[in-house]
């Protein structure tokens, strides 16, 4: 009788928490997109159960359909995921040695294809020529590879330093294309897609494919369709996390493969690899995405059995929130995100800089519970917003109200140097840099930029 009893007891309490878990879960997410700070789709999962899957806004910026389980995003980078395990798949089979250069491809590349090899390529150590460069990237395949093909040096020796590029990614569907003979997303479909059940997921989905969405600005401006280099898997939430859990439970690949993914030998100062950040102690796979306005966060927690994945068309709090959740789901204390400074300000300061500044003290002394005034990020982006639409002087009133707010944020100080440097007023922009590492630095940036500077002022005349 005892037995049956503390049974049901478990039984219930187990209900409990996860329903509360629930509640709370929801509250987050319901309030952060009342507040504008979500829209897109949110699943989590504990001990292979989903416990929480729900959608919220709208698929396009026409905001009449509403988003469902079923609509299929664009998860950026998280992709790139399914090249470097198609080419594990090729390694364990026997068919692909990771550490033969990849000039015995026949690719007609340069001769620095006799140093580079398919390890490099997956942790993006290879050096190789990048195939974008800012807003200029290539809209094609066959763009990228007359890029790869004519540049004849490196951007650095391979295996001895680190650069995510996409260069790397397209290299590695070309490998997998030589070595099986089928297209990457013909050996994808067969061999991972199909296995797992992923019915809801297409490779560079075309607007007007079924369940498709488009991301859009906040000004409800439709984002470009995508031209780049082909083999961008989109899909729903519940196939990316069918794919995460085929991961954890070594259903495609070996655990020892999927560990080589997880840890890049090549990363040093930060994260970064082919499944994103991977913290070892925690057991711990970040992987964040971002395609224009389509962002994505898949939070892979191994040692506490929870999947966490938020994707979003509209490009906002996804990054916080998955943290969130995360705290959540681990029993700690939380707060529901405030409202965002930067988008109550952006617009004004589109037209009128000043009056921008004069709002934001004013909404600081009438509605600072309200508001995200303790976030550096939330003016610093409006700042480069600014940068990046060419109003340059505008721009560095904004960075002079963030580094008088955070006088003690390194990167803020950094920022306000780049907007200096951008504008050519060079000894501003090197007070600032060097304010930037004194305050802790900003790994690396500073002390790059310090150089470059100097050097355009030792080429004058």
């Amino acid at each position: 009788m005892k037995n049956a009893i503390l049974f049901f007891f478990l039984i219930f309490s187990s209900f409990t928490y996860a329903q509360n878990v629930t509640e709370k879960i929801d509250s987050l997410m319901s309030k952060s997109y009342e507040r504008g700070l979500f829209n897109g789709n949110v699943l989590v999962a504990k001990k292979g159960k989903i416990i929480y899957q729900k959608s919220f806004g709208f698929t396009d910026e026409t905001k009449k359909t509403p988003l469902t389980k079923n609509s299929i995003l664009n998860f950026g980078s998280i992709a790139k995921e399914f090249n470097t395990v198609a080419i594990m798949m090729l390694v364990e089979r026997g068919q692909l040695n990771l550490d033969d250069p990849i000039s015995k491809y026949d690719f007609d590349l340069p001769k620095w294809s006799e140093k580079v090899t398919t390890r490099h390529l997956i942790n993006y150590s290879s050096g190789i020529p990048r195939i974008e460069n800012g807003l200029i990237v290539s809209k094609n395949d066959e763009e990228a590879w007359k890029i790869l093909r004519k540049t004849d040096t490196l951007l650095f020796e391979p295996g001895k330093d680190y650069r995510y590029d996409n260069g790397n990614v397209f290299l590695q569907r070309r490998i997998i294309e030589k070595i099986t003979g089928m297209t990457f997303q013909d050996f994808v479909t067969k061999n991972i897609i199909k296995p797992l059940k992923m019915t809801n997921s297409v490779f560079d989905a075309k607007s007007g494919y079924k369940n498709r969405t488009s991301c859009y600005d906040m000004d409800n401006n439709r984002c470009p369709e995508m031209e780049f280099i082909s083999g961008w898997l989109w899909m729903d939430t519940y196939d990316m996390y069918k794919w995460i859990d085929a991961m954890n439970h070594n259903r495609l690949i070996s655990k020892k493969s999927f560990e080589k993914l997880l840890n890049n030998p090549y990363t040093k100062d930060h994260q970064g690899g082919s499944f994103g950040d991977y913290f070892e102690e925690e057991e711990l796979q970040r992987h964040n995405g971002v395609s224009y306005k389509f962002e994505s966060l898949v939070l892979n927690d191994m040692k506490n059995d929870v999947v966490i994945i938020l994707a979003s068309n509209n490009r906002n709090k996804v990054w916080d929130l998955g943290h969130i959740i995360r705290e959540i789901m681990l029993g700690k204390l939380f707060e529901i995100p405030k409202k965002s400074v930067y988008q109550a300000l952006r617009k004004e300061a589109q037209t009128d800089v000043n009056k921008a500044i004069e709002n934001y003290y004013q909404l600081k002394k009438t509605s600072e519970k309200e508001y995200s005034f303790d976030n550096a990020i939330e003016i610093n982006t409006l700042g480069y917003e600014l940068l990046r639409a060419g109003k340059i002087n505008e721009s560095i009133k904004i960075f002079q109200l963030v580094v008088k707010e955070f006088p003690n944020n390194a990167s803020v100080a950094d920022s306000l140097g780049e907007a200096y440097l951008t504008n050519k007023q060079y000894d501003l922009a090197l007070e600032w840099y060097n304010k930037a590492i004194n305050l802790g630095g900003t790994k690396g940036n500073a002390e790059r930029m310090i150089e470059k500077i100097e050097k355009i002022i030792n080429s004058k005349p």
